[in-house]
């Protein structure tokens, strides 16, 4: 199948000069790490997920760096060539990774590498934020582009105040510590909603969960498949999830709970 480059709907002689500024070297003392966007669903569009920047920075990379070479390809594979992927080399960082200095080392030869994440934004509940807190410390520039945000979507999806707000990954495995951690986030979120993930074969327990242990006038809102043609967000009372069902399909979620002051 032949390459097709994504398409964007913007005045290509105001994107030229602005990405001709952008992009110039000598802006920088040293090449920039730079932090591209992936997508948060496999049926986003691209044109809707990645400003006009991604292609053109992904174009110049002299490589890439992922959480896994296939994810790394995958990425490639939506801006350029297969024969022009053959020239990006790739390096790995995620929880196996032991050593991350060899990582600044071609960007401080001059070379340009970008970070992914395999899913959103890098360093966002993501191992890459080790490789830019390294990059300060050598006076390596970072540069972000910008781009979706599954935790970012949830909470303007979900109708809670965005004043203030907690991610928290991964809660325990254990029940019991579970539940614990439930409780003190419930005490936390009175004016500050409190965001988590779960894997997705748990999405459909852990619903479920919150509904028996939560306070009845806990807000509960889950959003799942964020970014697809076909989103689910629910955002309503504990209460009003028991009433109906808490029955939810087992895809990657945002769980997010709410007080009011």
């Amino acid at each position: 199948m032949q390459y097709s480059p994504p398409s964007w709907n913007c005045n290509p002689g105001i994107f030229r000069v602005a990405q001709n500024q952008f992009l110039s070297h000598e802006r920088y003392a040293l090449m920039p790490l730079i932090l591209l966007p992936n997508l948060i669903d496999p049926e986003q569009p691209l044109a809707e997920a990645f400003p006009p920047i991604t292609q053109t920075w992904v174009q110049k990379l002299d490589g890439l760096i992922a959480e896994s070479d296939k994810e790394a390809r995958r990425f490639l594979r939506r801006f350029i060539s297969h024969e022009a992927m053959q020239r990006v080399r790739l390096e790995a960082l995620n929880e196996h990774t032991r050593e991350i200095q060899p990582l600044l080392g071609p960007i401080q030869r001059g070379e340009t590498w970008g970070l992914i994440s395999d899913a959103g934004l890098p360093c966002i509940a993501d191992p890459g934020s080790k490789l830019v807190e390294l990059a300060h410390q050598h006076n390596v520039p970072v540069i972000a582009v910008v781009g979706p945000s599954s935790i970012i979507l949830a909470l303007q999806l979900s109708g809670f105040s965005g004043q203030q707000f907690a991610f928290h990954g991964y809660l325990p495995k254990d029940k019991d510590e579970r539940i614990k951690k439930l409780l003190l986030l419930e005490k936390l979120s009175f004016g500050a909603a409190q965001l988590w993930i779960e894997t997705p074969y748990r999405t459909s327990a852990m619903a479920e969960e919150l509904v028996q242990v939560l306070k009845l006038k806990t807000r509960l809102c889950i959003a799942s498949r964020l970014g697809s043609p076909v989103p689910f967000v629910v955002s309503k009372s504990v209460n009003e999830w028991k009433k109906g069902s808490a029955k939810v399909d087992n895809n990657p979620s945002i769980f997010l709970i709410y007080n009011d002051l």
